[in-house]
């Protein structure tokens, strides 16, 4: 399995302290979006996820002064992992408590929202960071090249069309989509980089 990047610890100190407002934020958006997938994932309806996500980032920041980076110990990202985990199994408890104790008429809408037994919760808490943090660096390195460029990577790279096709499609040579798609793929690992230990 390919390793994921790790959060830099620079943005680990930085939130200890609760008035750094752009670390929070980037933080926040990093993150929010993976638990809430996670969330979603594993079977929580929209409102319930954003709840969810609240719940965690809350514990984060709760824990945030005390935050200790050491890859000895650990990810942050695993550490995430368990916090969210939790607190999706408590949720979970919850829910099926008030089911039995209130009667619910959709009780039996419980089970199917329950996460498959044997689902591998690892892979599927990898799967969502990665893809997060393609979207996330996605989203910050778009505005920096022209749309055909975002384009001819896109189409590529993700859609997983043809370099003639899309050449033809954007009034591009071949080897300008191979380029374009270099220098988005180069911007957008120098990105995920900055995200990663020094």
């Amino acid at each position: 399995m390919e390793s994921s990047p790790q959060t830099r610890p620079s943005l680990l100190v930085r939130i200890r302290d609760a008035g750094d407002r752009a670390a929070w934020l980037q933080f926040v958006d990093l993150y929010a979006p993976l638990v809430y997938r996670f969330a979603r994932k594993r079977g929580l309806q929209d409102a319930d996820a954003a709840d969810l996500t609240q719940e965690v980032l809350q514990a984060v920041a709760a824990a945030s002064r005390r935050l200790e980076y050491d890859p000895c110990r650990g990810t942050f990202r695993g550490w995430l992992f368990t916090v969210a985990r939790n607190r999706l199994h408590n949720f979970l408890l919850r829910r099926k408590r008030d089911a039995r104790t209130h009667a619910q008429a959709d009780s039996p809408h419980l089970l199917e929202e329950q996460p498959a037994r044997g689902a591998d919760e690892t892979a599927l808490w990898e799967q969502e960071y990665r893809q997060r943090l393609f979207d996330w660096a996605a989203a910050q390195v778009r505005a920096h090249f022209q749309e055909s460029t975002w384009q001819a990577f896109w189409r590529t790279a993700v859609e997983g069309q043809g370099a003639a096709e899309v050449a033809a499609d954007l009034g591009l040579s071949v080897g300008a989509v191979y380029i374009a798609k270099s220098r988005v793929l180069a911007r957008l690992r120098e990105q995920i980089q900055d995200l990663q230990p020094d």
